[in-house]
């Protein structure tokens, strides 16, 4: 008996069929999924609940504005629960829901690949990630008395 191993296409999943049209709603959620904080979020909420302060640390370089509109994006699409406590100071931790939980599942081996193959894709030919790679010439000259 022989084993296909090859990968099912767009016709053994009629389902994936409707994410082409301009007005489908797979759109939109994918958009909201698919953004770099939107991703980075949902991925530091598979390690559990996080308060604000600790989510704007672990998705370093986000402003204050876009974490509270990604993270209400989120909780608005029912990925993650907003949970305030009626305490001073006041206490709000983020954590997914259940359909978060499934939705990060799927894009950790997605997440993980890209981690792993993101610097010989940003720089194929090893150049610095800072900028262009420095010449001899260049190190010379900034080094000569």
């Amino acid at each position: 008996m022989k084993v296909s191993t090859a990968l099912p296409g767009l016709s053994d999943a009629p389902e994936l069929a409707g994410i082409f049209p301009a007005g489908c709603a797979s759109r939109t959620v994918l958009d909201h999924v698919s953004s770099k904080w939107g991703v980075l979020i949902l991925v530091a909420l598979w390690d559990g609940p996080q308060r604000w302060s600790e989510l704007r640390r672990r998705a370093d370089g986000i402003s204050e504005k876009m974490l509270a509109q990604t993270l209400k994006i989120l909780e608005g699409d029912g990925f993650l629960r907003r949970d305030a406590r009626p305490v001073i100071p006041p206490r709000v931790d983020y954590s997914l829901t259940d359909r978060g939980r499934e939705l990060v599942a799927v894009l950790l081996p997605l997440v993980s690949w890209v981690a792993e193959h993101a610097s010989e894709i940003v720089n194929p030919d090893g150049a610095n990630p800072g900028g262009a790679e420095k010449s001899e010439e260049t190190v010379d000259a900034k080094t000569a008395p």
